[in-house]
């Protein structure tokens, strides 16, 4: 029962980008992060981690209400040092080569 209430919460929380970012951030996940050529960078402790150094905890895709090609995606990470935060992505066509060469080869990847 108690499951059933925090997924219904989760999903009022999921509706736009924004308040996906919001709700994750009040779950601990506030850093944000980039990828470089290097790794992925953190903004907050400007260290940066290798693909078997992260572990997507969560990720979630979004679609423009007027314009379902301005989608975009968006990982709840936790790197292996504790540190968790947020990468945001475009995607399909609007994405980021960096990222999505950097996602592929993280293993630890859940939905």
């Amino acid at each position: 029962m108690i499951e059933n209430q925090e997924n219904e919460q989760e999903k009022i929380h999921m509706k736009s980008l924004v308040s996906c970012l919001t709700y994750l951030q009040i779950q601990g996940f506030d850093t944000q992060f980039k990828v470089i050529p290097e790794g992925m960078l953190s903004l907050k402790t400007d260290k940066t981690f290798h693909p078997s150094q992260v572990r997507v905890v969560h990720y979630y895709r979004f679609e423009g209400e007027s314009d379902p090609s301005d989608s975009s995606i968006l990982y709840a990470i936790e790197a292996t040092d504790g540190e968790k935060g947020t990468l945001v992505d475009g995607y399909g066509t609007e994405s980021d080569g960096l990222v999505t060469t950097f996602m592929h080869q993280v293993n630890d990847m859940n939905k």
